[in-house]
């Protein structure tokens, strides 16, 4: 039996590939289904099963694409309200493969539909458990992303309850030695404290894990609600594109305008190029959001699901990076046209760093880090508060008297909104305080 775990870091997501005498299930599987192939092919096994834990809010999956390529049966709960072709994969319900078995647990809490894939191998023993987005390495899924979006849709705090339960009911009574293999890892916004470790085993989880530890009901609820990440824009689109099934994912993309044109008006600009590049040279208007790690999260974050957008990048293959980027949260079909662009005429202001520390009060500060950083202490105690996602719909509240300096925590963030706020802003100056801000936070904090 081969188990073998495939890991995005730009999403934080983890997939599976369970193979057993030339037969391979797929759980959880990315938007790109080629790893998948490859893999089946390097071990000269064929695909016969997909599950998806949930329709995932983070991602988009290829669950749809890999039955229409390979006729891999989709399993998942009857509760998802599935579009797509599927069989229903609820408690006492067996995948068999070959002489292993994998058997559902509903797990509700992170979601009404949420599952977990208890896999016995071929002795009989209990080897592991897939555990979608319920349990993470230190941490559990948040209860709060499907008060508007699916087919069920439930209160936050209805689902902390439901949590509560699948864990200490289904998860805590299961046999210590059990490797728990996540959908996330570190950095993924489906949970908030998640561990740099990809698996780990129950009997751990039952030692570290907080949110498993002996508490009531009301407490844990109060206890998982508190704290919560943000969420971006596309998690809601993502759960109903992924309810339905998103189009093949190479087709997809290769549909993508890739030429030079005139850009419209009023159709925001995402330019993906290092913020030194940008800074030199721009489209005025443009959003600098830099190609990297969490490229994709702070595009869903910025964008709307349904607002078009330009994408640019300085060569060819950077640009086909950043639209399979897009794509992996279903943002490929927004694109307006995707662009090669080394500059423009617009140039960012650079700020004096020593005037502004001798009189940081002469500037409006603008603190664009997320609400969980902001409450733990200001950086700037003047400073006005708009996390970056929300920065779009709140640029009025910025007052323009005086230059404007924005930070976040270490650069990437206040490089974008920086270049947000210079797009509708152009009575003062600008600054973006970028790296410079960690000198501040070992002085003033």
């Amino acid at each position: 039996m081969i188990i073998h775990q495939f890991y995005d870091k730009g999403l934080a997501h983890a997939s599976y590939a369970v193979i057993r005498n030339a037969k391979m299930i797929v759980i959880d599987p990315s938007r790109d289904p080629q790893p998948y192939y490859d893999f089946a092919r390097l071990h000269e096994a064929d695909i016969t099963g997909v599950i998806e834990t949930h329709p995932h809010a983070d991602f988009v999956s290829s669950h749809l694409e890999i039955h229409q390529t390979t006729g891999a049966v989709i399993y998942t709960s009857k509760l998802a309200g599935a579009i797509y072709p599927h069989e229903g994969f609820d408690d006492g319900d067996i995948i068999y493969l070959a002489d292993i078995k994998l058997r559902a647990i509903n797990t509700p809490g992170h979601s009404p539909d949420s599952i977990c894939i208890l896999l016995q191998d071929e002795n009989g023993y209990d080897k592991a458990l897939f555990t979608g987005d319920t349990l993470f390495v230190g941490d559990v899924g948040r209860p709060d992303l499907r008060e508007n979006a699916g087919n069920i849709t439930a209160k936050k705090e209805e689902l902390a309850k439901q949590l509560y339960h699948s864990l200490r009911e289904k998860i805590m009574v299961l046999p210590h030695h059990l490797i728990a293999y996540p959908a996330h890892g570190p950095g993924s916004l489906c949970g908030k404290t998640t561990s740099p470790d990809l698996y780990s085993n129950i009997g751990r989880e039952l030692k570290e894990n907080y949110a498993l530890q002996e508490m009531s009901e009301q407490a844990f609820v109060e206890m998982i609600i508190a704290d919560q990440p943000f969420v971006p824009h596309y998690f809601g689109f993502d759960v109903d594109l992924n309810k339905k099934g998103a189009p093949a994912f190479q087709q997809s993309i290769n549909v993508v305008l890739k030429a030079d044109r005139a850009i419209e008006k009023n159709i925001p600009v995402i330019d993906t190029r290092q913020k030194e590049e940008f800074r030199q040279g721009h489209i005025k208007g443009a959003i600098n959001l830099q190609n990297g790690e969490k490229f994709e999260t702070w595009l869903g974050s910025i964008i709307q699901p349904d607002e078009p957008f330009y994408l640019i990048a300085a060569t060819s293959e950077n640009l086909d990076t950043v639209i399979k980027k897009a794509a992996k949260i279903g943002y490929e079909q927004n694109i307006k046209a995707a662009l090669i662009s080394t500059g423009g005429k617009e140039q960012s202001a650079t700020i004096n760093i020593d005037d502004f520390k001798t009189s940081p009060e002469r500037y409006t500060v603008v603190d664009v880090r997320n609400w969980n950083e902001i409450n733990d202490g200001k950086i700037f105690n003047h400073a006005l508060t708009i996390p970056l996602p929300e920065l779009r719909e709140r640029l009025e509240e910025i007052p323009t008297d005086k230059p404007i300096a924005v930070h976040c925590a270490g650069g990437y963030r206040s490089a974008a909104a920086t270049s947000i706020v210079a797009g509708k802003i152009n009575t003062v100056a600008i600054y973006d305080l970028g790296e410079t801000i960690t000198q501040f936070e070992a002085i003033l904090k």
